[in-house]
């Protein structure tokens, strides 16, 4: 019998996992994250969201709702090997908090529910992922539950994520009679006891072992047809023995060719154990990712995981509690001490290192050093903020940060109390200086401050905030979208001449725009900057009739131009310019006056063309009674909604529906009505659409 338990041991670079856990809201990572804590003994309870008893969920909105809202770390020791882990959102509406976070992780573990399978947002944080180049290994969870099928959720992993899955365990029993998984690497069974806190291993039962050894098999030949060492044994054996199976699938894994598929249930604390031990045996080390890049004035310099390296740590999350200000960082190359001066290479910054704490969600316990690989946070730097770059003095280095979303929903907020309008600045200022998916800014037409963010929860909790920590009163408006303009029609051959001559020396610029609308689908976007369609500037003056430096001179006019667009004063997107002629004069053009050419001319050729308007769109995704599929069918509709897809599911219907985001503001509310509480929904954010004319005349006369 084995019983799990904390092995304590100081680990070397190879023996350091830093790993998140991803997956769609309520898929079971912030129970998966518990359950590691109780199974490596860095905890003693087990903690349940139900219950407000979590680790992780700490914050007090997380348990009031019971979802997982910031990041939150921890480390904990399992056979030898120190584990930083992160528990990241799930809800649409904190993707950039993943993104933040996958930045400095070196692995993950993909949660999916083996019900549902590859669910909207599952398949969002996998591309993010995806981009980031993290590899991971997949657990299907929730095995316990009425409907699970652990192949069905393998085939939607097949299909929807398009990595080739490598499935390395059999359930034994199913629904409520899960009780332990088939191990097809070593051909033993793990069953765990009614205590949950004990595994038994033996061989593989009777009535499973036909079935064990066509799945090691299937497993052989999809390894083989992978990897050159396996391929090479299977030829020559007809078999892949344990070893090699072990070896291939962490180089799968590595390189992101296949993932490898365990399953379980967090809840009922099955399965964790050799979750553990995949996270061990197929996720890197710092040693095994490639090198940091970083630059240095304009070289590009790398640095490898290695505590006797000059200091380098990209700051992944700020946390502002009552004692102090907390700094989250991924030490990449170097050591620290309590005590060390660094330096914020962005901000040209000197800060101080007081304290070095390891992270146990909101506990912490302090340290006397940190070295490349570690994930710590510090106490000492009062201005570093996420994305930024500290690292020693003597050897600078700037790190690309993360990039931010663009925020797509606004919300006005008021202190109700004049008194408080300064304490209301300080507080949003300090929210953003958090969440950099965040921006505060005050309307030049209303004077009022203008809170924007990621959705309707993002801001929903980031106001929420401010009234629980600083106790204030804050009044908020209704909800705005980020329109967008773009160009339907453009214009050619629009000439236009800056001239200018008030005393001294004057400015001269003349240009010749071609403006016209890309060729890019309309409504298509950049998920990974929220920008729709884009801006494209080329150049096809001949003869040096516009010297190089004042061509960029226009570009950047021009660029100017795009911040407001001529139907209501929104950011214009979608649309190509060309520099086709222009003339300069010997003594009095100037890139100044050319940069206020490109400025004026685009704003007019913008003028001259016909606009549309774009609103962002978002994907919904509704599970709902089957008795309530007509009344939501009419409600999305009514919402300028296009269903795209309905699939019924043990007495229940999913429909899959594109929305305009501003008619989505209080559909929690309607849907719940409409289902007596039953139906649930997800959104995922797909891009930007032309808003037709009718609602467009509505939009523009507010």
């Amino acid at each position: 019998m084995r019983t799990h338990q904390q092995r304590h041991h100081t680990s070397p670079l190879t023996s350091v996992r830093n790993l998140g856990i991803l997956a769609h809201v309520d898929a079971g990572k912030t129970t998966v994250t518990e359950r590691i804590l109780y199974a490596t003994g860095a905890t003693h309870k087990r903690g349940e969201v139900h219950d407000g008893t979590t680790v992780t969920d700490f914050d007090s909105q997380e348990r009031d709702r019971g979802i997982t809202i910031f990041a939150a770390a921890v480390s904990c020791v399992w056979d030898g090997h120190r584990i930083n882990l992160i528990d990241t959102p799930g809800h649409v509406d904190f993707s950039d908090e993943v993104e933040r976070s996958l930045r400095v992780l070196d692995g993950a573990i993909a949660v999916f529910d083996a019900v549902a399978g590859v669910e909207p947002q599952s398949e969002s944080v996998w591309r993010q992922a995806d981009r980031h180049r993290v590899p991971r290994i997949a657990f299907v969870n929730k095995l316990d539950r009425a409907g699970a099928d652990l192949d069905t959720a393998v085939d939607s992993i097949r299909e929807r994520l398009h990595p080739v899955p490598l499935v390395v365990q059999l359930p034994i029993g199913q629904e409520d009679g899960f009780t332990g998984v088939v191990d097809l690497l070593r051909m033993r069974s793990l069953v765990w006891g009614a205590d949950r806190d004990t595994f038994e291993e033996g061989p593989v039962p009777e009535a499973l072992r036909e079935e064990a050894h066509r799945r090691r098999r299937m497993l052989e030949e999809a390894v083989a047809e992978l990897h050159p060492n396996a391929l090479e044994e299977f030829c020559t054996e007809s078999t892949v023995s344990a070893p090699t199976l072990a070896a291939a699938l962490r180089d799968l894994t590595r390189s992101g060719e296949g993932v490898v598929v365990l399953c379980g249930s967090a809840y009922r604390n099955r399965g964790i154990e050799p979750l553990l031990e995949a996270v061990v045996a197929y996720l890197p080390s710092p040693l095994d990712v490639p090198a940091v890049r970083g630059t240095l004035g304009s070289a590009v310099q790398e640095r490898i995981a290695d505590p006797a390296e000059p200091f380098a740590a990209l700051v992944f999350k700020v946390h502002s509690t009552a004692t102090g200000r907390l700094t989250y960082l991924r030490v990449y190359s170097g050591t620290i001490q309590k005590g060390d001066a660094v330096l914020d290479a962005g901000a040209h910054r000197s800060e101080r290192i007081g304290r070095i704490l390891r992270v146990q969600a909101d506990r912490h316990v302090e340290v006397d050093r940190a070295e490349a690989g570690d994930i710590v946070a510090v106490i000492g730097p009062k201005a570093a903020r996420a994305g930024a770059t500290l690292c020693t003095p003597a050897a600078p280095l700037l790190f690309e940060p993360p990039t931010a979303a663009e925020p797509v929903v606004s919300v006005a907020v008021e202190a109700r109390k004049s008194l408080d309008t300064d304490r209301l600045a300080t507080a949003l200022a300090r929210l953003v200086e958090e969440d950099p998916s965040l921006v505060v800014r005050t309307d030049p037409e209303t004077g009022q401050t203008v809170l924007s963010g990621m959705g309707e929860l993002h801001l929903e909790v980031a106001v929420e905030k401010i009234r629980r920590a600083q106790g204030l009163d804050v009044g908020v408006g209704r909800p705005q979208v980020a329109y967008r303009e773009t160009v339907v029609r453009g214009v050619s051959g629009l000439v236009y001449r800056h001239v200018k001559q008030d005393g001294g020396a004057g400015q001269f610029a003349h240009v010749v725009l071609d403006v016209e609308a890309l060729e890019s689908e309309p409504g298509t976007v950049d998920n990974a900057c929220g920008s729709a369609g884009g801006f494209v500037f080329r150049s096809t003056v001949t003869g040096g009739r516009v010297p190089q430096d004042f061509v960029r001179a226009v570009e950047a006019g021009c660029r100017d131009a795009l911040a407001e667009g001529p139907l209501g004063g929104h950011p214009v997107t979608g649309l190509r310019v060309t520099l086709t002629d222009g003339a300069t004069h010997s003594k009095d053009s100037s890139e100044p006056a050319f940069r206020t050419a490109g400025r004026f001319a685009l704003r007019e050729a913008l003028r001259a063309g016909v606009m549309a308007l774009l609103e962002p769109v978002v994907e919904v995704t509704a599970t709902v009674p089957d008795d309530a599929v007509g009344g939501v069918l009419g409600d999305l509709a009514a919402r300028r909604g296009r269903v795209s897809g309905q699939a019924a599911r043990a007495g229940t219907a999913v429909i899959t529906a594109t929305v305009p985001l501003a008619e989505l503001f209080g559909y929690a509310s309607r849907l719940r009505s409409r289902t007596q509480g039953r139906g649930t929904f997800t959104t995922r954010a797909t891009g930007y659409a032309p808003v037709p004319a009718a609602v467009s005349d509505g939009v523009l006369s507010r």
